[in-house]
């Protein structure tokens, strides 16, 4: 079955609404599957390692949040024929390939790139990523040799991102290291842009409450309606790489991040760990936000940067909290500067600024 059947049953089941960008890319994405079916009895491509397939050309979807990319991931996912297959956030998937070269380092290779990838292609022929970006030196500096041996290897693509090609890593250091892997990607990935004019994600946000005092169970179960209406099925941490710590969200899907209040401030995280997370995730679902003092002024500081990264970044942010922004913080050191971040939560809270 392509997708284009599995598309149009869902919509005429009432599951989906039909989108003409969404439309417009299914037969993009019918393409891989088909292209992948007729090369099995075509002659042997000599990439890297071998392979008895000829190479496929596969497909970067990008566009703005909430436009239904990782959606028709999952539906690609879901018909694709091909048993060697694997769908994986893009960050995620980064970190295994560090934790991997780090193994065949000590196994005293001179390239750990090369067992890694060969393993890798030798397991998977679709490698399906969510949310491809670039924001680490590390993965910029890695990611054109090990996707070269890749495709060399017949590894077929797709891969869906909230950023043009061009616009990876941008501004990043070094990053005209960086360039030919870019050049890679719109070589062997045909680019298409989803340009939906709904964002299906802010719809679900949009008029809805997202800051929920105090954090009771009533609090709770709503917070568990949204989660279950914005993330996906596949539910897993999503461990980012910032200067050779680990940040850990706990719960991810889909670009939603679920974290309580002291796992992201109770901890010894700063600036540069919550832009990280700002950059990482769409929308932060954030429990348990305690009344702040000066008996935890450090986490209530830590709060402050969190709320400036996500404000930022645009992304949106839900909360169940002790009381409303602005009786969150009343007295000790910091009250005064206090005020500009209640103030961004209630902004946070709008329609509008969501929307924007």
């Amino acid at each position: 079955m392509l997708l284009q059947d599995t598309y149009e049953s869902r919509v005429k089941s009432g599951d989906l609404t039909e989108d003409l960008a969404q439309v417009a890319a299914i037969p993009l994405l019918d393409a891989v599957l088909t292209e992948m079916g007729s090369t099995t009895s075509k002659k042997k491509f000599l990439g890297l390692f071998g392979s008895d397939q000829v190479p496929v050309r596969g497909l970067y979807l990008w566009g703005g949040v909430g436009r239904g990319k990782s959606m028709l991931m999952d539906l690609f996912f879901e018909v694709a024929p091909e048993k060697r297959k694997r769908r994986v956030h893009f960050h995620a998937f980064m970190q295994e390939i560090h934790a991997a070269m780090n193994e065949a380092r000590k196994k005293g290779v001179d390239d750990a790139i090369a067992p890694v990838a060969e393993d890798l292609a030798r397991d998977v022929r679709l490698l399906c990523f969510d949310e491809m970006q670039i924001t680490d030196i590390t993965d910029a500096m890695i990611v054109g040799r090990l996707f070269q041996k890749l495709f060399a290897a017949g590894v077929v693509v797709v891969a869906t991102s909230n950023r043009v090609p061009d616009d990876l890593y941008k501004d990043g250091l070094n990053r005209d290291l960086f360039l030919p892997f870019i050049e890679l990607i719109k070589d062997r990935l045909l680019v298409h842009e989803l340009a939906s004019e709904t964002d299906y994600r802010q719809d679900r946000l949009a008029g809805g409450k997202v800051y929920f005092s105090p954090a009771n169970s009533e609090a709770k179960q709503a917070v568990e309606g949204i989660w279950a209406g914005l993330a996906g099925d596949d539910i897993a941490p999503l461990n980012l790489k910032v200067k050779s710590r680990d940040v850990v969200l706990p719960a991810f899907s889909n670009g939603v991040a679920r974290a309580d209040f002291y796992s992201l401030c109770g901890t010894a995280l700063g600036a540069a760990d919550y832009l990280a997370i700002a950059d990482a995730v769409r929308v932060l679902i954030l429990e348990d936000i305690p009344l702040l003092s000066r008996n935890n002024f450090n986490e209530a500081k830590r709060f402050v940067t969190l709320v400036d990264a996500l404000y930022e970044a645009r992304v949106a942010l839900i909360c169940t909290a002790a009381d409303t922004p602005e009786r969150l913080y009343l007295e000790g050191e910091g009250v005064f500067e206090f005020e500009r971040t209640a103030s961004r939560l209630r902004e946070m809270q709008s329609a509008d600024w969501v929307a924007r």
